[in-house]
């Protein structure tokens, strides 16, 4: 290769000049650029949140007994599946199309541009049309969809060992063609609670307190795994079945939040979008690391044992607390924040024992309680209005859950919530599905 001294002296200059002049790296992007890193980081975040799914799947597989793991795996892929059939379907139209203040578009399907269309079949006029919206039609619905089926996915969780299988994908159709939409509609939709000021970055309450909500009135209605409290008050411990699983899903979870929150910034434009994203992975990841901390300390004087689970849920906990405010640029307060959002998880999960509530992973705790306490805490460091944040809060808590409740009842009373005495007993593996997640084990029957 011939040594050429004049491209190195032209290298050397063109270095120089950007040194001297770092102001032009910051040059706004063209149009095109945006629009491509726009639509690229929707369609990576979103795949970052759809892998969540497995997380959850990890997580609550290895939380139940190993009799009911593989109803658990079919629950997972079927709910994300179902979340994404109808958000296209019905969803997406209700959430952000025309949204009157209350409810979206009733009209069906969501689907790519008609310029879009133009630009694919090689009409480059319509190119200034499509550039202008500053993303693709799709990348948004995929990052919006993914959203959907992580709050389908709070309630199977709770509700894991007891509800039957087709019943649990009935109320997943009300939840992520409806009832989700609807409270989507309200806030980042444009509804009447964002003109009112209410504040949820990446969904605190619209993902996780929706979600946390759903489950409690599933919880109520179809009622406690058999035996789980005894009649002379105590409480029958069901430990995980497998806790390494229960660990790699939660971490699969603290991955799969980058994506969540991160992609709420909803833009990769230019510096500021970059350093934004920072901050809100950075108070992220401060966040769910405080919640782990706090939930282990506190878990001996309040459980009598340092708890491993205690300090997972905390993890998701603190994850779910930040996610209101993640944007805040002081980082102590995400600590802050995460750390109580762990407390709220411990001590609501004792709660939900003394009210006699099943909640096999305590997903009700790290979500519900600690997505209100994260919509509350945006008032401390982000701006947001208390009253307001109230006033969302308690609107979106009694419509989820009044119409969970009642779609839950209308499916006890016709379908049947739960799954037979014998097939609670036996397992849902060989009961429901007639194939066990363990083949090799051995069943060893149980005190109870």
């Amino acid at each position: 290769m011939r040594f050429n001294v004049f491209a190195v002296l032209g290298g050397s200059a063109a270095t120089v000049a950007f040194l001297l002049h770092p102001s032009s790296a910051l040059a706004a992007l063209d149009a095109e650029a945006s629009y491509v890193l726009n639509s690229f980081s929707f369609l990576i975040w979103g795949a970052l949140v759809m892998w969540m799914c497995a997380g959850f799947t990890m997580l609550e597989s290895g939380s139940v007994r190993t009799k009911n793991a593989s109803v658990i795996c079919l629950k997972n892929i079927g709910l994300y599946s179902i979340a994404g059939l109808m958000f296209y379907l019905v969803g997406y139209n209700l959430m952000y199309v025309d949204v009157s203040g209350w409810i979206g578009s009733l009209k069906l399907t969501y689907g790519v541009t008609t310029d879009e269309i133009a630009l694919l079949g090689g009409d480059s006029s319509v190119a200034p049309a499509v550039l202008d919206k500053g993303y693709s039609t799709m990348s948004d619905w995929f990052f919006q969809m993914v959203f959907v089926a992580t709050t389908a996915s709070i309630v199977s969780g709770t509700l894991a060992e007891r509800v039957n299988l087709w019943s649990f994908f009935v109320f997943i159709i009300a939840l992520t063609g409806f009832i989700y939409p609807v409270v989507g509609a309200w806030t980042w939709g444009g509804g009447w609670l964002s003109e009112m000021g209410f504040q949820d970055f990446a969904g605190s309450t619209i993902v996780h307190s929706t979600g946390g909500w759903a489950a409690l009135a599933g919880a109520i209605i179809v009622g406690a795994r058999t035996g789980k409290f005894r009649d002379d008050g105590s409480v029958k411990t069901t430990p995980p079945s497998n806790v390494p699983v229960v660990t790699l899903g939660v971490f699969i979870l603290w991955l799969g939040w980058f994506g969540f929150n991160g992609g709420s910034q909803l833009a990769l434009a230019g510096a500021t979008d970059a350093i934004a994203i920072s901050v809100i992975l950075s108070n992220t990841n401060l966040a769910a690391a405080a919640g782990v901390l706090f939930a282990i300390v506190l878990s001996r004087p309040v459980l009598g044992r340092v708890d491993l689970l205690a300090g997972l849920n905390g993890a998701i906990a603190g994850l779910v607390a930040i996610t209101a405010g993640p944007d805040i640029v002081n980082h102590n307060w995400a600590i802050i924040i995460g750390g109580v959002g762990g407390i709220v998880c411990l001590f609501g999960m004792k709660f939900m024992e003394i009210i006699k509530v099943d909640d096999v992973v305590g997903a009700v705790p790290a979500h519900l309680f600690a997505g209100i306490w994260g919509t509350l805490a945006v008032c401390i460091a982000a701006g947001g209005n208390l009253f307001v944040q109230i006033v969302g809060v308690f609107a979106i808590g009694v419509f989820v859950f009044g119409i969970s409740t009642v779609v839950w009842y209308i499916i006890s009373k016709t379908m049947g919530a739960r799954v037979a005495p014998m097939i609670e007993e036996l397992g849902q593996d060989a009961g429901e599905l007639g194939i066990e997640a363990y083949p090799e084990f051995v069943l060893m029957p149980e005190d109870d």
